[in-house]
């Protein structure tokens, strides 16, 4: 299994929309198991991919959120002991649905953080709550986390259990700052974290996780949503304006999230270009980009535009399997 948090700090950026339609090719052309977790309280994810009717229903009725995994800890419990998640057959995954609630949270697990940083196990237990959530998830071959654009605990204690992030950017001077700030706050985070550690005899079998040790790594980097033009090739360019951004990208990228002396080029996942009303249209139908079709609201020229999605999302999908070390067809 491999756990994939997709994240940025700057908001905005098409997080959602590349984590749902990343998920759904692993899952429908791929043939993996997909587990797509919502941590951002803002539920972009859930609400993407479940209808009205079907969201209305699993709120009014208290169902399984991500707040059901905090809920246990914020009352001196310890970890949730259930897991329930709900599938979306359109995009092909299952789906452990957000909650507003799970804001009501980043002060529980910012507290737990300083306590946790200076060796207190209730404090990394809380912390790790998401690496229990990840140990009962060994049935499927990749579980995605969609995030807030914060800097914040909740998102803290995502980054802190996961395998990989990947990054999607905006080509503007802020996600270029973004990739900075993410970087300075993993390293004084792994630093607080490490030391933490260190102070407790037996890890593993005091905090109940398997393995306590941080080992995120960066899977890759996504831009979008820049207009082009047709090169004398065909080729979609970057406008002017737009193509200054994103010469820059591979050096920030390289300087801030990389080991000295490693290559950026792998980590280039692919590019995707401003989708105008294709984004609306897969939010309306629930459906991923590149399996919209004529009853979706597709017409004309739109179905160019679908066609080059999928081989967009195939090519990333693709490429991110092989920074992950999973082989595809």
């Amino acid at each position: 299994m491999r756990s994939i948090a997709v994240f940025n700090n700057k908001g905005g950026v098409g997080k959602t929309t590349l984590l749902c339609n990343l998920a759904a090719y692993l899952a429908r052309e791929e043939g993996k198991k997909v587990l797509i977790v919502d941590a951002d309280p803002q539920c972009n994810a859930t609400q993407s991919i479940f209808s009205d009717d079907v969201l209305e229903d699993l709120y009014q009725k208290s169902s399984f959120t991500i707040h059901s995994i905090v809920r246990p800890l914020s009352r001196g419990r310890g970890f949730a002991s259930e897991l329930k998640t709900y599938r979306n057959a359109n995009f092909g995954v299952d789906v452990l649905v957000g909650d507003p609630d799970l804001g009501l949270t980043e002060d529980l697990l910012a507290t737990d953080w300083v306590q946790g940083a200076a060796g207190d196990i209730r404090g990394l237990r809380t912390t790790l709550l998401f690496s229990h959530l990840l140990e009962r998830c060994g049935e499927y071959d990749y579980v995605f986390f969609d995030m807030g654009p914060s800097l914040g605990s909740i998102n803290r204690a995502v980054l802190l259990s996961c395998d990989y992030f990947i990054t999607p950017m905006s080509l503007d001077i802020f996600s270029l700052k973004a990739i900075e700030n993410i970087a300075k706050s993993l390293k004084g985070w792994r630093s607080k974290y490490e030391k933490g550690l260190e102070d407790i005899s037996h890890p593993a079998e005091e905090l109940e996780v398997a393995d306590p040790t941080w080992d995120l790594a960066f899977a890759g980097y996504v831009t979008q949503q820049y207009t082009f033009k047709r090169d004398s090739g065909g080729n979609a360019r970057p406008v002017k304006a737009y193509e200054r951004i994103m010469r820059r990208v591979p050096a920030t990228v390289g300087q801030n999230l990389l080991p000295e002396g490693a290559l950026v080029e792998p980590l280039d996942l692919g590019s995707i270009p401003t989708l105008h009303s294709l984004v609306p249209l897969g939010q309306t139908s629930r459906k991923p980009i590149f399996a919209l079709e004529g009853r979706d609201g597709v017409v004309g020229a739109h179905f160019t535009k679908v066609r080059e999605f999928r081989a967009t999302i195939r090519g990333i999908t693709h490429r991110l399997m092989d920074n992950v070390g999973d082989a595809h067809a």
